[in-house]
């Protein structure tokens, strides 16, 4: 009993974690925050476009509410690093629930399109900060041998917010169209409260000796590193694919080609996200035992091949199978990218201020999600649906390339 004491007590000491520790208090908080906070997007998610068009607008203009979330929060990234390094995570992360909140709440009493715009496109700008100010928390929190897990965990809460959310706001819709939004505004505050209280003192919390003291990580510096292009790289194809052409080209191939009701694509969709749940997992857990590259290289193509397949699919039955396929495909990509990147901020020691090269890595994310259904659109349109999921696999065919040459990043 001594002896597995002592070697208790070393493995302590050395910060060496056993591989199915559970993960630290702190880390479950913010994987609990994401899943609210993403249920909560869900279920303003149904109600943004038709609210919209409740002021007399078209499709475009309803539209335009939905991209000025996407834009502001691109728009206000490089910023919002700049604010972690001055303010520290905690605050942010809670500044950024307060203004994604009251915006929501505005939102509910918009008496035109103008205002529904102005405080929709408010809440990008809270949205970038509580998003940047997580991130950084996970990787001052999560031990080494733990990032992936634990970037996994965070994936799956805001997984299953995103799935459960749509599924509240589309019946809320039906009872009125300003409920969803006073309710998103209720669950932030609530999670505004509560994770502020069990988060508080914890590393980065605010500003002081150590954080003044603390060394920059600036996104040039970043590039520098090969394995943060790579992650750059699996980034934007996930932005590209998650965000953007399974949402926009989807839906269209169902009908146009497949020649299917419309909820089918619903359930192609829905697939997508079954496959993602499965593996977001079992990629963390692969990148802290096998290392960060293997579960991204098998990943990325996966994505590359089921795009390829999903462009020269022409049944129902190949539609949902390589949408779970590309799904999973995601999951096993996501937490080892993103351990990467904390890797490669943590290199620079444990204090170190990673925000400008967070917000560099999710305004790639973003650029990705913007652009890509407005390119692949205009690809379909030019040379039809295989040559726009081509692009898409050609994509993931790069990222695939530079993984290979990418250094692994995970301590030994």
């Amino acid at each position: 009993m001594a002896r597995q004491h002592e070697s208790g007590a070393a493995a302590l000491s050395t910060g060496v974690q056993r591989p199915n520790e559970r993960l630290p208090r702190e880390i479950r908080v913010l994987v609990g925050a994401a899943f609210l906070i993403a249920i909560g997007y869900g279920i303003v998610a149904p109600a943004v476009p038709v609210f919209s068009r409740s002021f007399d607008v078209g499709v475009a203009a309803a539209s335009g509410v939905v991209s000025a979330f996407a834009v502001m929060r691109l728009a206000f990234a490089p910023l919002g690093g700049r604010m972690l390094g001055r303010m520290g995570e905690l605050p942010v992360f809670c500044c950024g629930l307060l203004i994604v909140g009251l915006s929501s709440a505005a939102c509910a009493f918009a008496a035109d399109y103008g205002q529904l715009l102005a405080f929709r496109a408010v809440g990008g700008a809270g949205s970038t900060m509580f998003t940047l100010s997580a991130a950084s928390l996970l990787i001052k929190i999560s031990p080494p041998e733990m990032r992936g897990r634990a970037s996994g965990a965070w994936a799956t809460g805001f997984l299953l917010g995103n799935i459960a959310g749509p599924i509240i706001g589309g019946a809320l819709v039906a009872v009125s169209l300003r409920a969803p939004f006073l309710i998103y505004a209720c669950v932030l505050f609530g999670t505004l409260v509560v994770a502020g209280f069990l988060l508080r003192g914890r590393i980065g919390a605010g500003t002081g000796p150590e954080r003044s003291a603390a060394e920059s990580l600036t996104f040039v510096a970043a590039l520098r590193h090969p394995s943060f292009r790579a992650a750059l790289t699996a980034n934007f194809v996930n932005g590209w694919t998650v965000y953007g052409v399974r949402i926009a080209l989807v839906p269209l191939l169902v009908v146009d080609v497949l020649r299917q009701p419309s909820s089918w694509a619903g359930l192609a969709l829905s697939a997508f996200a079954t496959g993602t749940a499965a593996t977001l997992l079992i990629g963390g857990r692969l990148a802290d035992r096998s290392g960060r590259r293997l579960p991204v290289l098998v990943g990325s193509a996966t994505v590359a091949i089921t795009s390829a397949w999903l462009g020269f699919t022409t049944t129902v039955t190949g539609l949902l199978a390589a949408s779970f396929l590309s799904g999973a495909g995601t999951g096993l990509m996501s937490p080892p990218v993103n351990a990467t990147v904390a890797d490669v901020i943590a290199a620079k020691g444990r204090h170190s201020d990673g925000g400008r090269a967070l917000a560099g890595f999710q305004m790639v994310g973003d650029v990705g999600a913007v652009t890509g259904p407005v390119l692949a659109g205009v690809v379909a349109e030019t040379g039809g649906y295989p040559a726009a999921f081509a692009v898409t696999a050609v994509i993931a065919a790069v990222s695939f390339v530079s993984w290979l040459y990418a250094p692994e990043t995970l301590p030994r």
